[in-house]
């Protein structure tokens, strides 16, 4: 049984989102940023982005907010809208989608299906059907090519045809019977659309509502019984409560089975107050949430570890974690890489936004992007160079030097450490 996707749309308009593509009315306030974290953190297993500029201009601006999107959703993005030729696509590809939809109303996107599909892989490439007409006359083509299909709703009421390639209903009504029986048919792969894209539908509850009724879906799945755990003498369990980016350590809470099983159908962390002798789900009275990404269960199966994507702060003494107070400490050396690399290219942004006098950073700002890209390529001379001396110190003094300047075109150029990361992450 093939699992089902749940795929809500971001109309992004002017670097805002929009109810529709009318591009009228504000949707969550227009928050793109927020709605698409709040669509990670619900459950959706993909976000499609439908770009609704209409110039050139407005098009590069929307790529760079979708790159933002990508960067901030933590779940792979599908970009459509104003896709014109094979290099918006390598855009949207280069800017972190996981795949570029190809309107078929659009012969330009006909006819480029089969050049990008061959240059960036099929799974890379899905395409919007509109009419039925499309579907049928481009079957072979689509089939061969694209990696998903988009079909509208009416649409699909029309065909009786079975596809190899998997198709995704952009689903416009409100019944969630309707949409259970959709998912029934064997050859639908997913629905998107406004029916998953409202932001007071619980997409962790829709889900369980499709495993009750035998639909596979990809949810929270305990592969340890509660039986199994070892609790203490209040019948709990301690959790330990980590950033799944950072690894800081945000606060010690604990569980009973209620709260545990909570945590899994809802996706929020949720505990076991010993104080009020009551369930309760993190953030529900502060809005700091905990969006659960992962839990692990120790050797002695007595301890739990939480990865969280906490909103907010995770003390209700608004410190980011509960662990503050210094006890007692003594020096060592706590360098950690990637923060290292980190600080520097804030105190490169810092220097860039607030100018100071003197600063060989501001020179290289002021002077601009020739003379930055001058400088990176010296001192990956200089690394060349260094390479062929014994010493090794020398070697390690260039490339730092030459990460330095690299950093520097980073802050010029907007691209950030995360942006990097994620990248070789990719790879």
């Amino acid at each position: 049984m093939k699992t089902k996707w749940i795929v809500p749309c971001l109309y992004l308009y002017q670097g805002q989102a929009v109810a529709g593509r009318d591009k009228r009315e504000p949707f969550y306030g227009g928050d793109a940023q927020k709605l698409a974290e709040l669509y990670s953190d619900s459950g959706a297993d993909e976000l499609l982005i439908y770009d609704l500029s209409s110039t050139e201009e407005e098009h590069e601006e929307a790529i760079g907010n979708i790159k933002n999107l990508c960067r901030l959703a933590q779940l792979p993005v599908a970009a459509a809208g104003n896709i014109n030729r094979v290099e918006d696509v390598k855009k949207l590809l280069y800017a972190g989608c996981q795949r570029v939809v190809l309107n078929f109303s659009k012969d330009s996107n006909v006819k480029m299906l089969e050049e990008v599909s061959n240059r960036f892989g099929k799974e890379k490439i899905a395409v919007c059907i509109l009419q039925k007409e499309q579907l049928l006359s481009q079957r072979q083509q689509i089939e061969q090519y694209a990696g998903a299909v988009i079909v509208q709703e009416r649409v699909w009421d029309e065909l009786e045809s079975d596809f190899d390639t998997p198709v995704i209903l952009d689903l416009s009504q409100d019944s969630p019977q309707e949409a259970l029986d959709l998912l029934k048919d064997e050859r639908v792969r997913g629905i998107s659309g406004a029916f998953v894209s409202q932001t007071d539908r619980s997409l962790m509850e829709f889900k369980r509502e499709c495993q009750a009724q035998n639909i596979a879906v990809n949810t929270f799945e305990s592969k340890i019984a509660w039986s199994d755990f070892k609790l203490n003498s209040d019948g709990l369990i301690p959790v330990a409560v980590q950033d799944y980016q950072t690894d800081e350590v945000l606060m010690l809470a604990y569980m009973n089975e209620e709260a545990f099983q909570t945590t899994l159908r809802t996706g929020k962390m949720t505990y076991w107050s010993r104080s009020r002798n009551e369930l309760w789900t993190k953030g529900m009275t502060s809005g700091h949430v905990q969006y659960m990404k992962a839990l692990t269960l120790d050797c002695d199966n007595d301890t739990i570890l939480a990865k969280v994507a906490q909103v907010g702060a995770a003390c209700h003494t608004g410190n980011r974690t509960c662990f503050f107070q210094d006890l007692a400490k003594k020096e060592y050396d706590d360098t950690n890489p990637l923060k290292v690399f980190q600080n520097v290219y804030q105190v490169i942004l810092d220097r860039k936004k607030h100018p100071k006098e003197g600063s060989y950073t501001n020179y290289l700002f002021d002077k601009g992007i020739d003379k930055i890209l001058k400088k990176v390529g010296e001192e990956c001379t200089e690394i060349v160079i260094a390479a062929k001396n014994p010493d090794k110190e020398e070697i390690k003094y260039e490339i730092a030097d030459f990460l330095y300047h690299v950093m520097v075109l980073m802050a010029e150029k907007e691209v950030s450490w995360e942006d990097i990361v994620q990248e070789l992450a990719r790879r």
